[in-house]
């Protein structure tokens, strides 16, 4: 009644079972290779954007990619060229502390990105620019403050002089 199974049954399944796992693993393949591509037109889209001056286009093409790779590369990428835009002299609405923030960000996430090294660049330069400009606030509150004591002086003599 019982049957033994031969071999080649075995081996058909075993074969039917390992063509199975291929395809999904194929499927996979094609859609990390899709999601790829996918990312890679995001920046090309991005960096056209950019140089049109379309500022906010190139922002929000490179929020798209930090979406999909929030910690994982290419999230790297799509950190340092956001810290670029709101760095960038010609962005009317320049934000050089969210800048800062994006790159300080990308090299606590992504220490061992080959990005990292230019971002702490970056911190450096836009940390120095805000102690000079806290500096020359500084200066400038001197400088009011001494022309309203030139004018009280004035008035004094002009008082002393009646």
């Amino acid at each position: 009644m019982g049957r033994k199974r031969t071999g080649t049954w075995m081996y058909l399944y075993l074969s039917i079972a390992c063509m199975i796992f291929i395809s999904l693993a194929g499927c996979a393949t094609l859609k990390e290779m899709e999601a790829k591509r996918e990312t890679r037109e995001y920046f090309i889209t991005a960096q056209k954007l950019l140089d049109q001056g379309d500022y906010e286009g190139s922002l929000k093409e490179n929020q798209k990619v930090l979406l999909l790779y929030e910690n994982i590369p290419p999230g790297d990428e799509a950190l340092f060229n956001l810290g670029l835009i709101y760095a960038h002299y010609g962005y009317p609405k320049r934000d050089y502390k969210k800048s800062l923030d994006l790159f300080k960000r990308l090299v606590k996430t992504f220490p061992q990105s080959p990005l990292a090294g230019q971002a702490k660049l970056w911190i450096g330069i836009l940390q120095e620019n805000e102690r000079l400009n806290r500096e020359i606030e500084e200066l400038n509150k001197t400088i009011k403050k001494s022309k309203q004591v030139d004018i009280e002086i004035e008035e004094k003599k002009k008082e002393l002089s009646k």
